[in-house]
């Protein structure tokens, strides 16, 4: 949040920004401003309709920050975020040739809410998106440089987005140690490699038999 700390020219919003952002990496089952206000510890969701419609900040240059960040994390210079306003039709490219945009567009709206807004105009509209992307941006940053630093083992799945996002709320909603979690995530890899390999073994398999 430090790197669009300067698009808010007050406090509240940017404090209001940051609950947003948290509530949309939560794992909320909806998410809503009166899901995230209550996420956030507050009695209305006045705050944060608030930040979606008529606070001063300028969503443009959020969006500019969050393509700089994704170049910067995802070393692609062709790494963008694009929003067409065509009928309200989102389309995401956080991390350019590294994944599809079809991926990138679906993991956007199961992990940080991308589509559960609830808001009629356009400027509450294209605050919500861009929010959460930046959301999104975050855990695909944070996974490409797992990847990158601290390659899986063989008997590990890759470090997905998903899988980041499993620590960031336990850890910031829970007093156990990083390393309880970190334990649980190594579980759920190598069960999860070892499901695609009977998968692809099961797969080639069927193929013999029909061949």
């Amino acid at each position: 949040m430090g790197r669009i700390a300067g698009r808010f020219t007050r406090v509240e919003p940017r404090r209001r920004a940051r609950e947003f952002v948290l509530g949309l990496l939560s794992d909320l089952p909806r998410k809503n401003c009166w899901t995230l206000a209550e996420h956030a510890g507050d009695a209305t969701p006045y705050g944060l309709q608030h930040l979606l419609s008529r606070a001063k900040w300028d969503a443009d240059e959020v969006r500019d920050d969050l393509r700089s960040f994704a170049i910067e994390q995802l070393h692609d210079e062709e790494a963008a975020l694009a929003v067409d306003e065509m009928r309200l039709a989102t389309l995401v490219r956080v991390a350019g040739r590294r994944w599809t945009v079809e991926e990138t567009f679906q993991a956007a709206k199961g992990l940080a809410g991308l589509d559960e807004h609830q808001v009629r105009r356009w400027t509450s509209w294209h605050r919500w998106v861009t929010l959460a992307m930046l959301a999104h941006g975050f855990l695909a940053a944070a996974s490409a440089h797992e990847r990158d630093h601290h390659p899986a083992p063989g008997e590990l799945i890759l470090l997905t987005c998903n899988e980041i996002q499993h620590p960031f709320v336990a850890l910031t909603t829970t007093a156990r140690p990083a390393a309880h979690h970190h334990g649980w995530s190594v579980w759920r890899r190598r069960h999860q490699a070892r499901s695609r390999a009977c998968h692809y073994q099961r797969q080639a398999a069927h193929q013999r038999r029909r061949s």
